[in-house]
């Protein structure tokens, strides 16, 4: 039966030209093979005796070519060779270029789908080996033609069985031929050998009961292969020279497998298969189960499984780099967390006092790349725990990110849209340059935060960050007296609703950068205010209008709007000795401007039918 190729193989494309696109080469002439799969070439091919069918230059052959030997015919491959009668006039042909793939796992010609009697002969199965001569004598047809492997492999070999009824008694031909795949994609290596056959389940028994039941009786296992390398034994001779690098979403690769990243898979339950990928930044929470007696023999609570595995700078290469420790927190029982200052001593489990100290609640991988694809760093920072003989499981976060090497990471608060509970990006723009940003992404666009005291003055300086899609207010209050002065009151005030640096634009997505300066929305000021001679600002409205981009499946958040309403009031001269007590407010509001969906439909196909002249013909 044709063997299966698993679905957590990795694999390799290889695009093919199509036939007609190969190099030119010259086809080997048919040849009669005889019954026998033994005496069948990997290219053999049936032919009749008459030489003028033997290939591409027969038809120069002279007419004594005709008179050939039948068995000039069974030269093999190169039998495409003329009779001496033939013209000298010769072809240049380039060698063909080798083609490298897997290796086959399973013989072709060894395998019958047909053959389903034991010791007996199939109708019609021609590739059944219990069938005599005389039961072959007696088929109609072959009711399995050719047998081949996985249909998806760039080139296989196949067997291909036929019936010669002109023999007598009729006899069956068997061919073994290379087949090429003429589709554009197929698997040209593949790097994972158990995936290309179903493997038999071991049968428990009293003796590797306990081994399958460690393998498998939790509620994920993975089933890695021993190694990911691709197997290099019939590779392209090209490919010595190929420079590697990694690329988007391919797993980081280590000296045993793959950087793993930890995960809940099917249920909440950890599960130690999922790679992380280069460049996806990830953050995962599951939980794991852990008991006092042998929190000491589970390898994913101790440090030691996180940094044992050094990573290749890129992949296939012999260049490694060791995983550091970064920083070591370590986390009471009732929560508090405390930094330990010294980060090179490798704290395993053990157990104190009826407690499991040093469990790994979290891990935070921090992989440093150049921008040629190799990795040059990584940091991994720990927060352990304890637990006690109460304890069943515990809840493990993990988390990856990547900063390019000599850059300044730039904070993001969605890809590409905005993701509820971020900051807004906002910055401003000097004459004949980009978006200039505040480095601390809390302090880009903010708000004024409320104090206990509501003391307005006393509030100067404390600001909170505008989270997108969380509408605030704030406010304080401001005690007004005769001595005060009507200018410099509202410059204190306008500083206090705005901050001392209010930014001119917004990203309208949550990626959006600072030189592509058209995806910036530029914040639009107004202000209500009365007639009088002195006004003074009491109140600052940010009003931030967004709308779901993209497809229904998945929309964007993407900020099209936003307004700062600016309202005065009249500040009247108070008389001596008195004073007046006036509120100050601040808020922002998130409207959806988002137009409802319509559905869409395809147009119906318009079929353009044109009837032959004559069609009436002779009525017309």
């Amino acid at each position: 039966m044709a063997a299966a190729l698993g679905i957590g193989t990795l694999l390799l494309i290889h695009l093919l030209l199509p036939p007609w696109a190969a190099e030119p080469s010259v086809e080997p002439a048919s040849s009669e093979t005889s019954p026998s799969p033994s005496e069948a070439g990997p290219t053999a091919s049936e032919a009749s005796p008459s030489a003028s069918e033997a290939g591409p230059t027969s038809s120069e052959a002279s007419p004594s070519a005709s008179e050939a030997s039948p068995s000039a015919s069974e030269a093999g491959p190169t039998s495409s060779e003329a009779s001496p009668a033939a013209p000298s006039e010769t072809r240049t042909v380039s060698p063909p270029r080798p083609r490298s793939g897997p290796a086959p796992v399973t013989d072709v010609a060894k395998l019958c789908v047909c053959d389903l009697l034991v010791a007996q002969c199939d109708t019609n199965c021609c590739c059944d080996p219990d069938c005599s001569a005389a039961e072959f004598s007696l088929f109609t047809t072959c009711s399995v033609p050719i047998v081949t492997g996985d249909s998806r492999l760039c080139s296989q070999k196949a067997a291909v069985y036929s019936l010669d009824v002109e023999a007598d008694p009729p006899e069956m031909r068997f061919k073994l031929i290379d087949q090429v795949n003429p589709s554009v994609f197929c698997i040209h290596a593949t790097n994972y050998k158990q995936a290309l056959s179903f493997s038999s389940p071991k049968m428990p028994t009293s003796e590797n009961f306990d081994q399958l039941l460690k393998q498998f009786g939790s509620a994920a296992f993975s089933a890695e292969p021993d190694s990911w390398d691709v197997n290099t034994d019939a590779q392209n001779p090209s490919d010595a020279n190929e420079t590697y690098r990694y690329e988007y979403g391919v797993p980081v690769q280590t000296v045993d497998a793959f950087l793993r990243l930890p995960s809940p898979v099917v249920s909440s339950w950890c599960s130690d298969a999922n790679p992380a990928g280069f460049l996806v930044n990830q953050a995962t929470k599951c939980t794991r189960s852990v008991s006092v007696e042998n929190c000491g023999d589970i390898q994913g609570v101790s440090m030691l499984f996180y940094i044992n595995s050094s990573i290749l700078a890129v992949p296939k290469s012999s260049q490694m780099v060791n995983i550091t420790v970064q920083s070591i927190t370590v986390q009471s029982p009732n929560g508090t967390r405390t930094l330990l200052s010294g980060n090179d001593v490798l704290r395993l489990p053990e157990i104190v006092e009826e407690l499991c100290i040093n469990i790994v609640l979290g891990v935070s991988y921090h992989i440093t790349y150049t921008d040629a694809g190799e990795i040059i760093e990584a940091a991994a920072a720990f927060v352990l725990g304890a637990i006690n003989k109460e304890a069943l499981s515990i809840q493990q976060s993990f988390a990856i990110s990547f900063a390019q090497a000599n850059t300044e990471p730039v904070p993001l608060s969605g890809n590409p849209g905005y993701v509820i509970g971020l900051p807004v990006r906002a910055g401003y723009r000097p004459q004949g340059s980009g978006i200039i940003q505040n480095t601390n992404k809390l302090s880009q666009l903010t708000l004024l935060q409320s104090t206990s005291s509501q003391d307005c003055l006393a509030a100067q300086g404390a600001r909170t960050p505008i989270l997108f899609g969380y509408n605030m207010v704030s406010g304080c209050t401001l005690r007004i007296t005769a001595s005060m002065k009507c200018q410099p009151l509202a410059q204190t005030l306008l500083d206090l609703l705005r901050g001392q640096s209010f930014p001119e634009y917004v990203a309208s997505f949550g990626n959006s950068r600072a030189q592509d300066v058209l995806d910036w929305v530029p914040i639009t000021h107004l202000r209500l205010s009365e007639q009088s001679s002195c006004q003074i600002p009491v109140s600052l409205e940010i009003e931030v209008k967004w709308t779901k981009y993209g497809s229904l499946v998945n929309p964007q958040a993407r900020i099209v709007n936003v307004t700062a309403k600016t309202t005065t009031t009249t500040l009247k001269q108070l008389p001596s000795g008195r004073e007046r007590t006036i509120p100050v407010m601040s808020s922002v509001v998130f409207t959806d401007v988002s137009s409802p969906a319509m559905p869409g439909y395809k147009a119906w196909p318009t079929i353009n039918v044109k009837l032959p002249f004559d069609f009436f013909f002779p009525f017309v």
